[in-house]
């Protein structure tokens, strides 16, 4: 018999350790934030319930919701759940971090940042402990497929250099072919779906609260790639996102403007001063082209030179 190459012992090995670590699932702490997510709750919330992995707790931080998330919550009746409320919107990246101080402090090996207007399969969780343990990394994302199920919003991402490490998706708008059907290692994925072991926090610590929403991800998995830190791309789970649906969608004014200035401001404060009397001009002439040439109206451009120079006052904050 021909000897095996390196590689294809290596993923006998990873798939070995995966059946080991199915029979043995650690504790994940999944962190959710909900901000008037009624509408999206219900399949989240039933999703949750489907899962073959059972160790788990739900820490939810409420937003200040303003419509029925918070009783939507408490319907479920799942002792696994723990429910905290802020008094006014701190945004995604504050409360995030309240539910992973509160996962750390109850001893999660993991913590799963996942956002609540997505739905996914029983084994998700299963699937996502099993596969961290058998790649042996750090961070891991899934497979996440945009709400038809039939188109990829990412398979991973990495980092543009050229457009000041503004974070990318691969596979982004693709027809799902099968194209992204092997694990790789990335640097980037979205927030919406990110198993994290809990060291990950004391090396790098935490989300980082002036993004308020957008780019806090993207600055958090910007250091745990700095720090040397591992990331994988499994397509063995899968998720289902309705991008940007309690925003009010991709294109509109206050999805815009929040990831304007944050990215102004993950310039500013990643790559330095020096580095952005580059980037900044080159930012600010790439918005005026795409006016000239029509990609983008007035309005889209004036919000996103408001955004500009309130994301410098975030970095001078």
């Amino acid at each position: 018999m021909p000897e095996l190459s390196i590689a294809c012992l290596s993923l006998i090995q990873s798939d070995k350790k995966m059946d080991s670590a199915m029979a043995y699932p650690g504790k994940i702490g999944i962190v959710t934030v909900t901000y008037n997510s009624g509408k999206v709750l219900d399949q989240f919330l039933q999703s949750l319930a489907n899962q073959t992995h059972a160790n788990f707790v739900v820490y939810a931080v409420d937003n200040a919701s303003q419509d029925d998330s918070i009783a939507r919550m408490h319907a479920w009746n799942d002792e696994r759940l723990r429910l905290s409320g802020n008094k006014v919107n701190v945004g995604v990246a504050e409360a995030d971090n309240q539910g992973i101080h509160s996962a750390l402090a109850d001893g999660c090996e993991y913590v799963l940042l996942l956002n609540n207007d997505i739905e996914f399969e029983p084994e998700t969780l299963a699937v996502l402990a099993a596969e961290i343990d058998a790649l042996d990394c750090d961070l891991l994302a899934p497979k996440i497929l945009c709400e038809d199920r039939m188109h990829i919003w990412s398979a991973g991402g990495t980092f543009k250099a050229f457009k000041g490490y503004l974070g990318s998706h691969t596979g982004e708008g693709e027809p799902d072919r099968g194209q992204y059907e092997t694990r790789m290692q990335i640097r980037n994925a979205p927030g919406c779906c990110i198993l994290v072991r809990t060291a990950v926090f004391a090396k790098i610590g935490m989300f980082d609260a002036k993004y308020f929403v957008y780019h806090e991800d993207a600055d958090f998995l910007f250091r745990a790639w700095r720090a040397g830190l591992s990331m994988f791309y499994t397509p063995r789970a899968r998720i289902f996102h309705k991008v940007s649906s309690l925003t009010g969608g991709s294109n509109s004014p206050f999805t815009i403007r929040y990831n304007a200035r944050g990215h102004v401001y993950f310039m500013l404060k990643n790559l330095g001063v020096m580095r952005c009397l580059f980037f900044l001009p080159a930012l600010q002439l790439r918005m005026a082209m795409k006016l000239l040439l029509g990609s983008i109206g007035w309005e889209e451009f004036l919000i996103r030179e408001r955004a500009f120079f309130e994301g410098i006052g975030v970095w001078l904050s």
